[in-house]
Protein backbone atom coordinates (compact mmCIF):
# COMPACT_ATOMS: atom_id res chain seq x y z
CA UNK A 1 0.00 0.00 0.00
CA UNK A 2 3.03 2.35 0.74
CA UNK A 3 4.31 1.68 -2.57
CA UNK A 4 1.41 2.30 -4.38
CA UNK A 5 0.59 5.85 -2.73
CA UNK A 6 4.11 6.76 -3.41
CA UNK A 7 3.58 6.20 -7.15
CA UNK A 8 0.56 8.42 -7.27
CA UNK A 9 2.39 11.25 -5.40
CA UNK A 10 5.14 11.25 -8.05
CA UNK A 11 2.49 10.93 -11.20
CA UNK A 12 0.99 13.74 -9.53
CA UNK A 13 4.64 15.77 -8.85
CA UNK A 14 5.54 14.97 -12.40
CA UNK A 15 2.43 16.26 -13.75
CA UNK A 16 2.38 19.47 -12.28
CA UNK A 17 6.06 19.76 -12.94
CA UNK A 18 4.81 19.22 -16.73
CA UNK A 19 2.10 21.93 -16.21
CA UNK A 20 4.73 24.58 -14.63
CA UNK A 21 6.84 24.49 -17.12
CA UNK A 22 4.27 24.84 -19.89
CA UNK A 23 3.08 27.76 -18.16
CA UNK A 24 6.47 29.26 -18.19
CA UNK A 25 7.00 28.46 -21.70
CA UNK A 26 3.82 30.48 -22.58
CA UNK A 27 6.11 33.98 -21.24
CA UNK A 28 5.54 36.40 -18.64
CA UNK A 29 2.07 37.60 -17.46
CA UNK A 30 1.69 41.09 -16.93
CA UNK A 31 0.66 42.24 -13.39
CA UNK A 32 -1.68 44.93 -12.80
CA UNK A 33 -0.23 48.47 -11.56
CA UNK A 34 -1.96 49.77 -8.32
CA UNK A 35 -2.18 53.13 -6.00
CA UNK A 36 -4.28 53.62 -3.13
CA UNK A 37 -3.43 56.33 -0.64
CA UNK A 38 -3.78 60.37 0.25
CA UNK A 39 -3.04 62.58 -2.37
CA UNK A 40 -2.46 66.16 -0.82
CA UNK A 41 -3.47 69.23 -2.73
CA UNK A 42 -0.56 69.51 -6.21
CA UNK A 43 0.47 65.99 -5.76
CA UNK A 44 0.13 63.44 -8.18
CA UNK A 45 0.46 59.64 -8.36
CA UNK A 46 1.23 57.40 -11.86
CA UNK A 47 1.11 53.83 -12.56
CA UNK A 48 2.81 52.35 -15.18
CA UNK A 49 2.58 49.09 -17.66
CA UNK A 50 3.15 47.73 -21.15
CA UNK A 51 0.73 46.62 -23.18
CA UNK A 52 0.43 45.32 -26.49
CA UNK A 53 -3.44 44.86 -27.34
CA UNK A 54 -5.45 46.35 -24.48
CA UNK A 55 -5.12 49.02 -21.42
CA UNK A 56 -7.89 49.90 -19.28
CA UNK A 57 -7.59 52.47 -15.79
CA UNK A 58 -9.93 52.41 -13.71
CA UNK A 59 -9.70 55.29 -10.90
CA UNK A 60 -11.80 56.25 -7.87
CA UNK A 61 -11.08 59.26 -5.17
CA UNK A 62 -13.08 60.97 -2.43
CA UNK A 63 -14.09 64.54 -1.76
CA UNK A 64 -13.99 66.46 -4.31
CA UNK A 65 -12.30 63.90 -6.55
CA UNK A 66 -9.47 64.41 -8.61
CA UNK A 67 -7.95 64.39 -12.46
CA UNK A 68 -7.23 60.95 -14.31
CA UNK A 69 -5.61 60.62 -17.23
CA UNK A 70 -4.37 58.01 -19.18
CA UNK A 71 -0.60 58.24 -21.06
CA UNK A 72 0.92 56.44 -24.16
CA UNK A 73 4.74 56.70 -24.23
CA UNK A 74 4.67 60.01 -22.26
CA UNK A 75 1.66 62.19 -24.10
CA UNK A 76 -1.91 62.34 -23.07
CA UNK A 77 -4.14 59.98 -25.50
CA UNK A 78 -6.89 62.13 -26.48
CA UNK A 79 -10.27 61.05 -25.02
CA UNK A 80 -9.00 59.37 -22.25
CA UNK A 81 -8.51 61.90 -19.34
CA UNK A 82 -10.85 63.28 -16.90
CA UNK A 83 -12.77 66.72 -17.18
CA UNK A 84 -11.36 68.28 -14.67
CA UNK A 85 -11.93 66.47 -10.49
CA UNK A 86 -14.33 63.92 -10.60
CA UNK A 87 -14.78 60.80 -7.96
CA UNK A 88 -14.91 57.88 -11.00
CA UNK A 89 -12.89 57.66 -14.05
CA UNK A 90 -12.73 55.05 -16.00
CA UNK A 91 -10.63 54.89 -19.49
CA UNK A 92 -10.43 52.10 -22.39
CA UNK A 93 -8.14 51.30 -25.36
CA UNK A 94 -8.15 48.35 -27.60
CA UNK A 95 -5.90 47.53 -31.12
CA UNK A 96 -9.26 46.61 -32.70
CA UNK A 97 -10.77 49.66 -31.85
CA UNK A 98 -10.38 53.52 -33.45
CA UNK A 99 -7.92 55.40 -31.54
CA UNK A 100 -5.44 52.96 -30.71
CA UNK A 101 -2.35 54.14 -29.85
CA UNK A 102 -0.01 51.31 -30.50
CA UNK A 103 1.40 48.46 -28.42
CA UNK A 104 4.58 50.17 -25.76
CA UNK A 105 4.63 52.07 -22.28
CA UNK A 106 1.07 53.04 -20.69
CA UNK A 107 1.10 55.74 -17.63
CA UNK A 108 -1.93 56.21 -15.59
CA UNK A 109 -2.18 59.05 -13.40
CA UNK A 110 -4.21 60.98 -10.61
CA UNK A 111 -3.70 64.40 -9.80
CA UNK A 112 -5.07 66.39 -6.70
CA UNK A 113 -5.85 69.89 -8.15
CA UNK A 114 -8.16 70.60 -5.32
CA UNK A 115 -7.93 72.42 -1.98
CA UNK A 116 -8.26 69.34 0.08
CA UNK A 117 -6.82 66.05 0.91
CA UNK A 118 -8.25 62.84 -1.48
CA UNK A 119 -8.20 59.27 -1.35
CA UNK A 120 -7.26 57.78 -4.46
CA UNK A 121 -7.40 54.36 -5.95
CA UNK A 122 -5.54 54.03 -9.21
CA UNK A 123 -5.59 50.86 -11.20
CA UNK A 124 -4.00 50.31 -14.32
CA UNK A 125 -4.91 46.77 -16.46
CA UNK A 126 -2.94 45.33 -19.81
CA UNK A 127 -3.76 42.19 -22.28
CA UNK A 128 -5.22 39.17 -20.46
CA UNK A 129 -5.71 41.18 -17.57
CA UNK A 130 -9.02 42.80 -19.01
CA UNK A 131 -11.83 40.92 -19.18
Amino acid sequence: MNRRTTTVIGVACAAASVAGLALSAAGPAAASQFYGGTLHPGEQRCVQQTAQHTVRVDGRATGRGAGFKLQYQGATVPGTGSPGLVTAHAAELRDTWAGWPGAGDYTACATNNGTADTQVRLTLKTDGEVT
